[in-house]
Order: C-alpha cells, then sequence, then structure tokens
C-alpha cells in the first residue's frame, strides 16, 4: 500500500463462522439475556457498562471528573467525587437499561477495572480520606527517588516486585504523604492509617465503608504499589522495610485472585443493591482479557490517557534488563496459575492530544485532532517529546520535560497536531525493541484500544512506525469487556477461555503499514535523537502541599 497519510485505507477482516456456530443455539440465546455490569474507573472518567454474555454492550452511563493540578507536576484527584461518579454511572446505565424492558434480576454480577497506582489514604475509624488521591502520572515525588536510589537495598528491589523506582508506582506516592500531611503521620503511628488504590477505596466504599470494612484489593492492582513480590503475590516484608513502613501501623488492603465469587462483597446501596462484586482488575490487565489476550505471545496496546503495551509472558514472571516492567497480567484464581506481563507504560498519550485542544487551542475537541493533523501530509519534520511527567518506558528520564524540535517558519497546526500523536506511536516502537530483547520474540501483530485508537491517521502512522500490521476491534471498550469476563467466570457465566474466542472478533479493522523500513527507521532516528536533548530540564524540587 502506498499514499501520502492522509486518512488510513484500512483492510476489514471479516470472520466466516458467526458466534451461533462458535456457541450451542440454546447457549447463545441464554447468554443474550445473562448481564454483566462494569465499572470503568479512568483517569479522567468514569463509564458503568451492561455486557450480555456474547460481550456485547447494551447500556451505559459516561461521567468525566475533576482533575486538580496544584504545582507544576502535581496530579490530584478527590477520593470522595470518584465514588460519586460511580455510584451516578449505576444509576443511570441501570435506569438506560430497566428503560428498554430489561430487568435487573438478569445481572447477574458486576465487575471493577479502574486506573492503577493512584493511591488514596485514609482513618480507619471515620472511613473518610486524609488527602486528595495523588495520581499516577504526578511527578512530585522525583526528589524522593534519586534519595531512595542511593538508600541500601535499592538495587534488588526490582528483582523483587518488578518495578524501578520512579515517580510512577504507589510506594513513591505514600512516601511523599506521609512525610508531608500531619494527619497521615497520625493516623499512622495510631495504626489507623488505611492505604488502597483506587480498586480499594472503590470496594470499601461500594461495600458501605467502615461498617462492612471490606478492605481488599486484586493481584494485578497490587502488583502495581512496590510492596508485593511478584514470585509470591504476598506483601515482601524486606520492600516494606526498604520504605520503612511498619505492617503492624498501616492497613494495607488483602490481595485476592482478580475473579472471586465472594472476596469482593456487594453493592452496599443504590438500584443494584445486594449485586456482587466478583471480579476486580487494573485497567491496563482488563484491556489484556478484553483483547482475549489468553496465549504467552499475545499483546495489546490501550492508547488512554497513556499508553500501555502489554505483553503476555506465562506463567512465571520475566524481569526486564531493557526498560520494561514486570507485572501481573491477570490472575482468575481457583485451579488456573496467575499469569504475568512485561509492561511498557508511557506517561502521556491522549493528554498531549488534550494539551493541544485545551493549551494550544488548535480545535474544540479531541476528535477533531485527526482532521487538524490531515491538513498536512507528514510532520514537517516537527518531533514533540510529549514528557509532562517525565518519560516512562523504556527511558524511564525522570528529569525530562516536553520538547518540541524542529520548528521552523514552515511549520503549521497540522504538524505539531501529528507531532503530538506520532509522540505515542513513536514510544510504543521503543517499547517493542525493548519487549523483542527481553523475550526474544518479534511481534508480528499489534492488537489496539483505547481512546486515540479511533483515530484512523493516527493507527496508520502506528503501523508505519513499527512496521507490523495494527488490528483494531469495531467494539472498542475493552477494558470495561475484561473487567465483566473476570466477574462473569466467577458465576460461571463463562467457564473456560475457548467460550470467549469470537467474543469482539467481527470486522476487525487491519491497518497495513504504508512506508518502507528504511524510511520509518529514518523517522524514528530523528525521534531518538529529541528524546536525548529533553533531558536534564527539570530541577529537584520536593514541593509540599499548602497549609
Amino acid at each position: 500500500m502506498t499514499g501520502s497519510g492522509h486518512a488510513a485505507q484500512a483492510e476489514h477482516h471479516v470472520d466466516d463462522d458467526s458466534q451461533a456456530k462458535q456457541v450451542p443455539m440454546q447457549d447463545e440465546e441464554k447468554l443474550k439475556n445473562w448481564y454483566i455490569g462494569s465499572i470503568d474507573q479512568g483517569t479522567t472518567s468514569t463509564r458503568f457498562l451492561i455486557f450480555n454474555g456474547l460481550g456485547v454492550p447494551v447500556a451505559s452511563h459516561q461521567i468525566e471528573f475533576k482533575q486538580m493540578y496544584p504545582q507544576s507536576g502535581w496530579m490530584e484527584q478527590d477520593p470522595r467525587e470518584i465514588v460519586d461518579s460511580v455510584q451516578t454511572c449505576i444509576e443511570e446505565a441501570t435506569k438506560s437499561f430497566t428503560d428498554m424492558g430489561r430487568s435487573t434480576d438478569d445481572i447477574k454480577a458486576i465487575g471493577i477495572t479502574s486506573q492503577r497506582e493512584t493511591t488514596v489514604l485514609w482513618h480507619a475509624e471515620t472511613g473518610e480520606p486524609l488527602y486528595n488521591a495523588i495520581a499516577w502520572p504526578d511527578t512530585r515525588t522525583q526528589s524522593i527517588v534519586r534519595e531512595l536510589k542511593a538508600r541500601k537495598g535499592a538495587d534488588k528491589l526490582q528483582d523483587i516486585c518488578g518495578l524501578p523506582l520512579s515517580t510512577y508506582p504507589s510506594a513513591l506516592k505514600l512516601t511523599w504523604l506521609f512525610r508531608n500531611v500531619k494527619e497521615i503521620q497520625q493516623a499512622y503511628d495510631a495504626g489507623k492509617l488505611m492505604f488502597g488504590t483506587i480498586d480499594t477505596w472503590l470496594l470499601y466504599n461500594l461495600n458501605g465503608g467502615k461498617e462492612k470494612n471490606v478492605h481488599i484489593t486484586d493481584s494485578t492492582n497490587a502488583s502495581r504499589t512496590m510492596f508485593v513480590n511478584l514470585h509470591t503475590l504476598e506483601y515482601s516484608p524486606e520492600v516494606l522495610e526498604f520504605f520503612q513502613l511498619d505492617p503492624k501501623k498501616i492497613i494495607l488492603p488483602k490481595i485476592m485472585p482478580c475473579s472471586d465469587a465472594e472476596a469482593f462483597g456487594s453493592l452496599a446501596s443504590g438500584v443494584l443493591k445486594g449485586k456482587r462484586i466478583t471480579g476486580c482488575l487494573g485497567d491496563q490487565s482488563a484491556a489484556l482479557v478484553g483483547q482475549l489476550g489468553f496465549e504467552p505471545g499475545m499483546a495489546k496496546n490501550t492508547y488512554g490517557t497513556g499508553c500501555f503495551l502489554l505483553y503476555n509472558v506465562g506463567e512465571k514472571p520475566v524481569m526486564s534488563t531493557h526498560g520494561l516492567l514486570a507485572t501481573v497480567a491477570y490472575n482468575f484464581g481457583g485451579k488456573r496459575k496467575p499469569v504475568y506481563a512485561l509492561e511498557g507504560s508511557i506517561a502521556v498519550a491522549g493528554s498531549a492530544v488534550k494539551y493541544v485542544v485545551n493549551n494550544l487551542k488548535f480545535v474544540d475537541s479531541s476528535d477533531k485532532i485527526s482532521e487538524c493533523a490531515a491538513t498536512v501530509k507528514d510532520n514537517g519534520g516537527c518531533y514533540f517529546v510529549t514528557a509532562f511527567s517525565g518519560l516512562f518506558a523504556p527511558y524511564w528520564i525522570d528529569d525530562a520535560q516536553g520538547t518540541m524540535f524542529g520548528i521552523t517558519q514552515y511549520t503549521q497546526q497540522g504538524h505539531i497536531a501529528r507531532a503530538a500523536m506520532e509522540a505515542t506511536c513513536f514510544q510504543t516502537k521503543a517499547i517493542l525493541d525493548a519487549m523483542e530483547k527481553d523475550s526474544g520474540h518479534k511481534l508480528t501483530e499489534l492488537a489496539v484500544d483505547g481512546g486515540m485508537s479511533n483515530s484512523d491517521l493516527c493507527m496508520q502512522s502506528q503501523a508505519d512506525i513499527i512496521n507490523i500490521p495494527v488490528d483494531r476491534p469495531v467494539m472498542r471498550e475493552t477494558t470495561a469487556l475484561g473487567a465483566a469476563i473476570v466477574a462473569g467466570f466467577a458465576v460461571d457465566v463463562w467457564k473456560e477461555f475457548e467460550e470467549l474466542k469470537e467474543i469482539n472478533k467481527e470486522d476487525r479493522t487491519i491497518f497495513q503499514p504504508r512506508i518502507s523500513q528504511e524510511e520509518s527507521g529514518k523517522m524514528y532516528k530523528r525521534w531518538t535523537k529529541a528524546v536525548e536533548m529533553s533531558k536534564g530540564w527539570l530541577d529537584s524540587d520536593t514541593g509540599s502541599p499548602s497549609q
């Protein structure tokens, strides 16, 4: 295929076998009338979807919630607003569901997926948060990271937990909160400090708060804190000691598999009161499950606020030597062993598009960014290193800042818009190169989802830059679908992965590379040079909350 890249000329793949041929007719009819609710709590918005047993969403509601930026590099969220947004989405989506003549009795269970490393601390006696949630892209802990890298034992951490010391994991956010918020220090000293990522905070509140005191997490979310031994999926005494935490003074959530019929409790109030929550996993793990990435060697890339590439490595963790993270892919429990993944995390993806919309005001909404980028045939030599939170995988450069190179009098809005989207594509290329080195295998196709994947131009650019086909499903709510799948397994909506093989497989769009490997190599070389030049812009600054 050849062309300038103004619009993708994609191929459409349609499976010859219909779903009816794969599932017995009586089972298909039953699955059409079995439903699973899915809470999808993301970085900037919350949604609740109701899927039928064939993986088709039949009702949904979405709400954006407020992001707070008290200082440069800081990003906070109101923990109470997050809970309220979930409850509102459940009410509104369920109303749409019942307005169609359907009954809530047919909703068999609820799954929950959420942003991962975002950290909440609350008091055990009141159930009230002691500070805003510190969101995963927040970079206020840069000086703490540098300090801890010099601490004895720092070189052993990644072999235990799979994560490097960086601003990304929950452990560093907790360290900052403990040092800077008096109420948190007092609660810790009294043994009343409860810790959780967003999944834990939501489960605690949805179950009724301090009265039920459901304090639980799953192994995918727990593996993002740094506190967990990736090999045993239990809290690591060595890591807790490194962070100078006394497990008798901080209340850590119990770690469970992602799929369980009882452990996650049930909704304590609202239109679905009493419905069991039977599945819980982090958003990127949920997307891998939603893309049916159940075999080693399968991978997916989710283009959300950030961009996250997960590569299934099987039942033993692989510790990266090329800048990637080792993490839990999913853990269905029962007789199934946990499955692990290599992950490449890009801090800024969709948020770069929002920057072009909200700050540069090139267009008035994110969905028009492709139109702006399509006004030019290429990036015009413009490269935009979108290091608003430093650079994550595979670079891990904390002191990089957003930097644009190659601007001339020729540069137009379209060039910058295109460069903002291409930044994620180039970082994906860097991650795929690192994964090939770590795993010894080259990916032959990349499954994609998330907001930016809606752009044909962006996905064509991605295929061109990585020189392999990009595979996009028609139904792109794969993160919510993944939460529904783990919940459904706990209540026997499905019992084997084989039963899922045709879900969301029809009419997928395949973007084939349209430029030569030599041409994409030249572009990537210029990107790499831009990354090198973006280093060292940020000064060390601890920061502290206003009193």
